[in-house]
């Protein structure tokens, strides 16, 4: 436990600033949500290497940095199309540094019953359903695990304001894909935003969703959550994409919880940030449920990519398919920790993790922890993990037919990120991510 005298960083100081503000959002039951989560985290305060969930990843820019509240910020129309990712051809919802910004998002005719937008607008609407679903989904309290560590998902939720809502109805197969855009542009000093996403889909229904998080400028320190519920025969591809700015921290935690016969894909990207760190729970709720989890990470110069996975086989009969790869150059680190529990109930379950990174220099570094914890006996299970450079035959196969050293090297670790990027199906995305993949591959080669 922290002393809280000594703990003066801005995280714990902008709450009682906005504290009235914060009450006037939302239903009245949100403020005591907000002071239970404000107390928890309290609690604890920022991560050290001290603690099991963060023991590979310093934060001590949390602690050193001044980050004040978000603020609005002037951007337009042509300045969102005109960035990575901002003309996706989507039914688009934008925020700037935490802000829904309504002038900047698309108007599109919807499905009856389906809302994208607004957290705040879609609460007038489906207030029931949203108070039922959030703030539970993004909770491991009771489930397995020692080191069950929820803090940044309580300092997210301690200042619920803004936010996301999707909405499908039971039935409905949204032909458009969703795309969520957060753009931060802090030119006016350090900021923190903390942004909410709540997905609830129905019964039966389909959708890709496209989760963006883009730096425009400035230094700052973006905390998300998304929450997921997905209900019977629920189909979702849920890309999530992290391009934030080279001086930014970017903390992100996704809890998805499946019923039966749901399929759930995960494909998440990350490229940009100083820190970067994803945590991925998912909780599978029903028989016949099936899971993949597909992620793809290059780092370079002194970028530090922490992924964390947690998948809960609650229920028998179920399936998760796991694969991460990582891609780190300069003095860039990476680390990898995938969770998978089978609960005693859980017979017949099938979970396959692996975990790779390639090391394109020999001052980076990555630590990996793949991890298994089987109470049930009817179950197939398994997981590796394997870190190396790229293959001196096969760069003696490509050069001994001419291809120049970059390109060759360029070649192998593209092929070797692509089985991951192609599980990305929403048209246009993939071929935006090859090309950025290729941008950062010639600033590894830059710097070697």
């Amino acid at each position: 436990m922290i002393d809280l005298k000594a703990e003066t960083h801005s995280l714990l100081a902008n709450f009682e600033l906005l504290k009235g503000l914060l009450s006037t959002y939302g239903p009245e039951a949100w403020q005591a949500l907000r002071e239970r989560a404000f107390r928890s985290y309290s609690e604890f305060g920022i991560p050290t290497l001290k603690d099991e969930e963060f023991k590979y990843i310093s934060l001590r820019a949390l602690e050193e940095g001044r980050f004040k509240p978000a603020y609005g910020a002037t951007v337009d129309r042509y300045q969102v199309e005109q960035t990575t990712l901002g003309s996706v051809d989507a039914i688009t919802v934008v925020f700037v540094n935490g802000e829904y910004a309504p002038e900047l998002s698309s108007a599109h005719a919807l499905p009856a019953g389906v809302f994208i937008g607004s957290l705040k607008d879609g609460l007038g609407i489906y207030e029931e359903e949203v108070l039922a679903k959030l703030g539970t989904i993004a909770n491991l309290k009771g489930k397995l695990g020692s080191s069950n560590d929820e803090r940044f998902v309580d300092l997210n939720t301690a200042y619920l304001s803004e936010g996301a809502l999707v909405y499908l109805p039971s039935g409905v197969s949204l032909e458009r894909p969703i795309h969520l855009l957060y753009l931060t542009s802090a030119n006016h000093g350090p900021l923190v935003s903390h942004p909410r996403t709540l997905v609830i889909l129905g019964e039966n229904s389909d959708a890709k969703l496209l989760e963006t998080y883009l730096g425009m400028e400035g230094v700052y320190f973006t905390n998300a959550v998304t929450e997921v519920s997905m209900g019977p025969n629920a189909i979702l591809e849920h890309t999530k994409i992290q391009l934030e700015q080279a001086d930014s921290i970017h903390i992100a935690n996704i809890s998805v919880h499946q019923a039966e016969q749901s399929m759930y894909t995960s494909n998440n990207i990350a490229f940009g940030g100083k820190i970067a760190r994803n945590d991925i729970n998912v909780w599978l709720d029903g028989e016949h449920t099936e899971t993949w989890l597909n992620g793809a990470s290059v780092g370079l110069d002194h970028q530090v990519i922490d992924n964390h996975t947690r998948i809960d086989h609650a229920k028998p009969n179920c399936n998760s398919f796991e694969v991460y790869k990582a891609i780190l150059g300069d003095h860039a680190a990476g680390v990898f920790n995938g969770k998978i529990f089978v609960y005693e109930d859980a017979q017949k379950t099938d979970a396959k993790q692996t975990n790779q990174a390639i090391l394109l220099s020999n001052t980076a570094s990555i630590n990996t922890k793949p991890q298994l914890e089987i109470f049930a006996d009817d179950v197939k299970c398994t997981h590796g993990a394997t870190v190396g450079q790229l293959r001196e035959e096969s760069m003696f196969y490509l050069r001994s037919r001419g291809i120049p050293k970059a390109e060759a090297q360029a070649l192998l670790v593209f092929a070797f990120a692509a089985e991951v990027l192609a599980k990305v199906t929403i048209p246009g995305v993939r071929e935006i991510l090859e090309k950025l993949l290729f941008e950062k591959l010639e600033l590894a080669q830059q710097a070697s």
